[in-house]
């Protein structure tokens, strides 16, 4: 395929969903966000999207962890890290943006609008919670909005502007389309537009092919053709959504953020790099070439990671 796009592997490395009594295996600390998000760089992933966890596995915005996360990670490897604007549910919206201004990172989530966050039936993974605060963590989310108003967008978008980093627009409906396009319209999106749709969600659009390709459709449409996107598939049914993105024009996400499995039969996954080097080799198989870092940085005109804060 010499001249085709190459395509860029996210790992997604924590998340702030699954809990340490979902797998044994679940990044749960700050040592183990570094060593997991090494690895699955080494195994093929151009870009890992970081959420920090204080010792007990909880997630946490507190700079100190992040800064020894973020750090750990820099030393060791040379990949695009993303961190994250969702934070955990209940956190207040200056608690998750917090992190944007004081590590100034490549790129960073933006959350395309409020919408009911769910995941309360993820209880029956927790037979045998490790830690106290893990089932009043997850049923809390039966009633939980994840807040992102047109201000706070504004907000999150400009403060992005503001330190160079590029906003990787979490898209998990169709309507938020449509508060992108509005931003960009009024002129506060400047950067290039960069989109992770997010389907599977209680609460946000079904997984689905069909509802994934009038999606990108429907993207195009309002926003033009010269976005570029990728979608997270959560669950059992990661690597053959992630799959169908790539043929349809897209990247890819895999990772312990979005599933614990490597096969739709149950079976764990050991790590995130078993589940990169899983889709690098379904995409090479296909014929498909993969983005190392620096070729990632070129596609998504990214700062570089010299000009980061960390």
């Amino acid at each position: 395929m010499a001249g085709a796009k190459k395509i860029i592997i996210s790992a997604a490395i924590t998340g702030a969903i699954h809990t340490p009594g979902m797998s044994p295996y679940l990044p749960a600390g700050p040592d183990e966000i570094i060593r997991q998000a090494v690895d699955a760089h080494r195994a093929g992933a151009a870009v890992v999207h970081i959420h920090a966890r204080d010792r007990e596995g909880k997630p946490t915005t507190d700079h100190s962890i992040f800064e020894y996360i973020l750090s750990g990670i820099k030393s060791e490897c040379d990949a695009v890290i993303g961190i994250t604007t969702g934070g955990a549910a209940g956190m207040s919206v200056e608690e998750r943006f917090s992190v944007i201004e004081r590590f100034r990172p490549e790129m960073a989530s933006a959350n395309g609008g409020s919408m009911n966050f769910c995941f309360s039936r993820l209880t029956g993974l927790l037979d045998k919670p490790v830690y106290d605060w893990e089932l009043p963590f997850v049923e809390k989310t039966y009633d939980n909005v994840f807040k992102n108003t047109f201000k706070d967008i504004q907000y999150c978008i400009e403060t992005m502007n503001r330190c160079g980093t590029l906003p990787e627009y979490e898209v998990f409906d169709y309507g938020q389309l449509a508060n992108l396009a509005f931003f960009k319209k009024n002129g506060t999106i400047t950067q290039p537009i960069y989109i992770q749709f997010v389907p599977g969600v209680m609460g946000a659009m079904p997984m689905s092919a069909e509802s994934m390709l009038f999606m990108i459709d429907q993207a195009k449409k309002l926003l033009g053709d010269d976005i570029r996107y990728s979608t997270v598939g959560g669950g059992r049914r990661m690597f053959r959504y992630e799959t169908m993105m790539a043929i349809c024009g897209g990247n890819v996400r895999v990772g312990m953020e979005d599933g614990l499995y490597i096969k739709p039969d149950g079976t764990l996954t050991r790590d995130n790099a078993q589940q990169v080097a899983k889709l690098k080799s379904i995409l090479e198989l296909l014929d498909y070439e993969t983005a190392d870092s620096e070729e990632a940085r070129k596609m998504l005109h990214l700062k570089g990671k010299d000009k980061v804060g960390f």
